[in-house]
């Protein structure tokens, strides 16, 4: 990786906490409490809390005496909308997970851009919609000016982190070598491809995907110095006025992701628009004085509220659906929630 640009971008942060610090009893067991909610009742969650002091004392053991090895995976496919391949550690791998990134989190959320959104606390879609909309209208001089967007993703995201690219980012930023090793250990557990990948169903990986694009981000603003850029996990759109400038800031990325992170936009996913077009962005339809829910969201929200219909999901896409105009989706949708729970 070297070169003068990875350097000046990270201005020497170094992170704060030592090994002890994680793999210490007390986090080992406040982060079982973080990663129990919602899964009191999953099998695999019960059996490991019948001996939870047995077991969080073993696995400190190991991780102090740098035996502990991270074990394989269940894999299993979702539509969300599209088809996603996860894999799903044990419950001792996922408190390790939860262990570090309870400890890393705080000191990586303050080095990231204001406009990363995704897997971040106080963050979002729907924060992201709004800065997003908030920086059309400011490109646009309040919609007197037509305003363009280019917009972007990776090709295979979280198959194509490259192994050694990511641990020279993290050397940036940790050195501590028995973190280093431990991170090491998770992330070489699992492989795409030789030297590639990190599984979805990690709660590290969510993380590791951020400091790694994180380097993309502080490139884009300090060094192409793109006023109006927002990330959402691989959607990344920039804004302007001049279509020309868009297209330079294009050739920019799509160099440096290629050259530095070993990544490639995808061919087919980009886009370049105006906000009168509509700009489909994060399940909306945006538009310059409106936007509204993308067909495939609306249709997935329905067959949802449909098969499951629980106050709490209904509560869940209303709240949603008060961030644009949809006023008849939610009377449709409070409709079929009131005609399938009383079916």
């Amino acid at each position: 990786m070297g070169g003068g640009i990875i350097s000046h971008i990270f201005m020497n942060k170094k992170l704060n906490i030592n090994y002890q610090d994680i793999i210490a009893p007390g986090n080992l067991l406040a982060a079982w409490q973080e990663f129990i909610v919602g899964k009191t009742k999953k099998k695999d969650v019960i059996e490991f809390s019948l001996d939870l002091a047995d077991n969080i004392l073993q696995l400190n053991n190991e991780l102090a005496n740098e035996a502990y090895a991270h074990g394989s995976y269940h894999d299993f496919y979702i539509s969300d909308p599209k088809l996603r391949h996860i894999h799903k550690a044990s419950v001792r791998d996922r408190l390790v997970h939860h262990a570090i990134y309870r400890q890393l989190y705080p000191f990586f959320d303050r080095i990231f851009i204001a406009h990363s959104y995704s897997c971040r606390l106080n963050k979002g879609t729907h924060r992201a919609i709004i800065a997003f909309n908030k920086m059309a209208a400011q490109a646009s001089c309040n919609h007197a000016r037509t305003v363009w967007i280019l917009q972007c993703d990776i090709r295979k995201f979280f198959d194509n982190i490259n192994h050694q690219v990511l641990f020279e980012i993290l050397r940036e930023y940790i050195g501590d070598e028995k973190i280093l090793s431990l991170i090491n250990n998770i992330v070489s557990s699992y492989e795409s491809a030789p030297g590639r990948g990190l599984p979805l169903g990690n709660l590290t990986s969510q993380l590791l995907v951020n400091i790694y694009m994180n380097v993309f981000d502080q490139y884009v603003k300090h060094q192409v110095k793109v006023k109006y850029y927002i990330r959402y996990a691989d959607d990344f759109v920039f804004l302007s006025a001049d279509r020309d400038e868009l297209l330079g800031v294009l050739a920019r990325a799509d160099k440096f992701l290629n050259d530095k992170l070993k990544l490639q936009i995808h061919p087919r996913k980009i886009y370049l628009k105006t906000m009168a077009q509509g700009v489909d962005f994060l399940g909306w339809i945006n538009f310059s004085q409106h936007k509204v829910l993308r067909t495939k969201t609306k249709r997935r929200m329905m067959i949802k509220i449909g098969n499951d219909p629980k106050p709490a999901s209904l509560a869940s896409y209303v709240g949603m659906l008060k961030h644009g105009d949809a006023y008849n989706l939610k009377s449709e949708l409070v409709n079929n929630y009131w005609i399938n729970s009383s079916s």
